[in-house]
């Protein structure tokens, strides 16, 4: 069954929220009406309601954590499809995908404590007076 296109009649338009989540920008409708409705997406520079109504051509600002996408919406589509078919529905400016991979170096912390650690805060939380699990 061959999927449907894009609609992309002149006058059709969609709401900001249905659209960042049928372009698979967020994993559910209500997250991106909270992303919206927290000015984390502007549309063509300026802040925007969930209900806003959003054509082709007009240019998004999407932060997600450090992650920040600047795309053009070059299509509207009706339901979720797979994302190959949802990155059809957007053209990213040519500066934004090399900025989002500089900025995702991910620092690994020290991670959870080893055996020696977890019984050496043991000890310290003993001297301090405080009552332990296991003891």
């Amino acid at each position: 069954m061959p999927s449907p296109a894009p609609d992309t009649a002149p006058d059709s338009y969609q709401r900001l929220d249905k659209w960042l989540w049928v372009a698979r920008f967020f994993k559910t409708r209500g997250l991106a009406a909270r992303a919206v409705t927290g000015g984390k997406v502007q549309v063509n520079g300026e802040r925007a309601k969930p209900a806003r109504r959003v054509r082709e051509g007009e240019r998004l600002t999407i932060r997600r954590g450090a992650s920040e996408w600047e795309v053009t919406v070059q299509g509207l589509a009706g339901q979720r499809r797979p994302a190959r078919e949802a990155v059809l529905l957007y053209t990213e400016s040519a500066g934004s995908p090399s900025r989002r991979s500089s900025g995702q170096e991910r620092r690994r912390g020290p991670g959870r404590p080893g055996k020696g650690e977890r019984r050496a805060l043991a000890r310290l939380g003993a001297a301090a007076g405080e009552w332990h699990e296991g003891e």
